[in-house]
């Protein structure tokens, strides 16, 4: 009998197949005492630690993107010296190898849980790291993605990073995982690859080779299709390829009304896909690659390379360049203090950086030194704002070193509220809705416990957008969205509705986008987001945007 299992769709893909279930983890090891001496015990463990850091790094370099960043950290899991002493230790007392390993990271696991945030949501990483080492010091296997010679829908708890990043697209027709949330690495992987992907679904019961449906644009996995609803799906998944292979054509509604789409980048490297794929520009370029692999801050000499890259790339189109966000789920020993009992709300982004003043002057240098030397349209913003004096204090020093466009990201609820007068400062607003959602809804973006307060669909965060776009209208200044509630086709919708000028997302995401703003007017769109205000919760916005649309 047909079924639905409910959870948080990974954008608007449908697909359908059979189930195939995520191989079960490795039996634990036992705590009888090693048989071996200490030494040859660390000397197993080192081996098998360097093993599993050089697999992690070289499927990084083979997946790329944001995919290479999360495989390369958890190679540095792999390696952490806290860990390693927490081993050497459990060694010495008589354990063996494995069960040293198992303990160890399952204790600092607990830790990062305590922690929760960025750190919390790493504590799963950490699992699937111990795993992999287990495997090498047994010689066998460690657990992954099933392979039952034919495509599938894949069911698993949530999938490790390195799972995810090299996911056989030719296999895996669908993702669906009972745990996570809209922004786990299983989620953000999806993204960006294009899978089709319903997340955080919750205990379910499924069975192998069972048929499903995955539709992702209604949050959806249907359990045993009829027949009618297979067709159905499958003329929606032909429908959507047939759009994403369209030619591509600059961002607009149906009644020509210009809605540039843009990309989100975390490096130039992206640059040249996101390019193919329609992106207008950039419109968050994430400069963290650059600060977070080092102990000390990059030079004005090196950090300007990387931004002449970035804007040759993007000759003539607009770049939006974030400065530095450090802090809370992103510490560096350089800025931030690691002993704040709650850096989410403590010295982050612009304030770590007023209070660091000779690496943000060095940053922006940088930035205008490259702007000089290309012929990309840059503007840069600062993250984190939370006052009209903030505003005021990075828009004057980014113009006294050269900048010409200089701009807030909206991302605590103070800034919106306070959007006309911050943007009679700000030349113009992004707003990042994965922040703004957390901190209006007092829910970790990261914590599964409160994944149910994280949507960007909340009316709450609806009526602060439009306040900002608002804010916008009244000095003349342009507002664009650049969270990941810019990737949801018919919340851009929304968006566009509300009064945002411009979106920019994971690139993946940009056809579908496109397809569906072409399908609205700018009156249809504004009647959508009215609709969607007139609620109380985020399903019922969702629920009546769908209907108005």
């Amino acid at each position: 009998m047909t079924a639905e299992i409910r959870g948080t769709g990974i954008g608007s893909g449908i697909a359908q197949g059979p189930v195939a279930i995520m191989a079960s983890a490795l039996e634990a090891p036992t705590s009888a005492p090693s048989s071996r001496t200490p030494e040859e015990e660390k000397t197993a463990v080192a081996a098998a630690v360097s093993a599993v850091a050089a697999e992690l790094n070289a499927r990084g370099e083979r997946a790329g993107g944001s995919a290479q960043d999360v495989l390369e950290a958890q190679a540095m899991m792999a390696e952490d010296p806290t860990l390693e002493e927490l081993v050497h230790g459990k060694i010495d007392e008589g354990s063996t190898g494995e069960y040293a390993v198992y303990t160890s990271f399952h204790e600092f696991a607990e830790q990062l849980k305590e922690l929760g945030g960025y750190l919390g949501e790493r504590a799963a990483d950490l699992a699937d790291v111990a795993q992999r080492i287990i495997a090498q010091l047994r010689g066998v296997s460690a657990p992954g993605v099933p392979e039952p010679g034919h495509p599938f829908v894949l069911v698993a708890p949530d999938l490790a990073p390195a799972d995810t990043a090299l996911l056989d697209l030719n296999q895996v027709l669908a993702v669906v995982t009972t745990d996570g949330g809209p922004t786990s690495h299983t989620a953000i992987l999806a993204r960006e690859k294009g899978i089709v992907a319903v997340v955080g679904t919750g205990e379910i019961e499924l069975a192998e080779g069972q048929m499903v449906i995955v539709d992702a644009s209604q949050d959806l996995v249907i359990v045993d299709p009829t027949d009618e609803q297979l067709t159905e799906a499958a003329q929606r998944a032909a429908d959507r390829a047939a759009a994403q292979s369209a030619p591509i054509t600059p961002g607009a509604l149906a009644d020509g009304t210009s809605v540039p789409l843009l990309a989100n980048l975390g490096s130039p490297a992206g640059a040249a896909d996101a390019i193919a794929l329609g992106a207008e520009g950039v419109g968050l370029f994430r400069t963290e690659f650059l600060f977070l692999s080092s102990d000390e801050a990059p030079s004005v000499e090196s950090q300007k390379a990387s931004y002449v890259e970035l804007l040759t790339a993007f000759e003539g189109k607009k770049v939006v360049v974030r400065a530095l966000d450090a802090g809370a789920d992103k510490p560096l020993p350089f800025l931030t203090d690691d002993s704040e009992e709650n850096p989410a709300l403590g010295r982050r982004g612009i304030r770590a950086l007023a209070h660091r003043e000779n690496i943000l002057r060095d940053q922006l240098t940088a930035l205008a030194q490259a702007d000089a030397e290309t012929n990309a349209e840059l503007w840069v913003m600062a993250p984190m704002i939370a006052t009209v004096d903030e505003t005021e204090y990075f828009t004057s020093l980014a113009k006294e070193l050269g900048l010409k466009t200089t701009g807030v990201m909206v991302e605590v609820p103070s800034a919106a509220i306070l959007a006309t007068e911050i943007l009679k400062s700000a030349d113009f607003a992004s707003i990042g809705t994965n922040d703004l959602v957390q901190y209006t809804m007092a829910a970790d973006r990261l914590l599964g416990s409160v994944a149910h307060l994280q949507s960007p669909w909340h009316p709450a965060a609806l009526r602060l957008i439009q306040m900002v776009a608002d804010g916008g209208k009244a000095n003349g200044k342009p507002v664009g969205v650049c969270g990941e509630a810019a990737a949801d086709p018919l919340l851009a919708v929304v968006l566009v509705g509300l009064g945002v000028n411009t979106l920019s997302m994971s690139p993946s995401a940009l056809a579908d986008v496109r397809a569906e703003l072409k399908k609205h007017t700018l009156e249809d769109a504004q009647r959508i987001a009215a609709a969607a205000l007139a609620t109380g919760n985020a399903d019922q916005a969702k629920t009546a945007a769908r209907a108005a649309a």
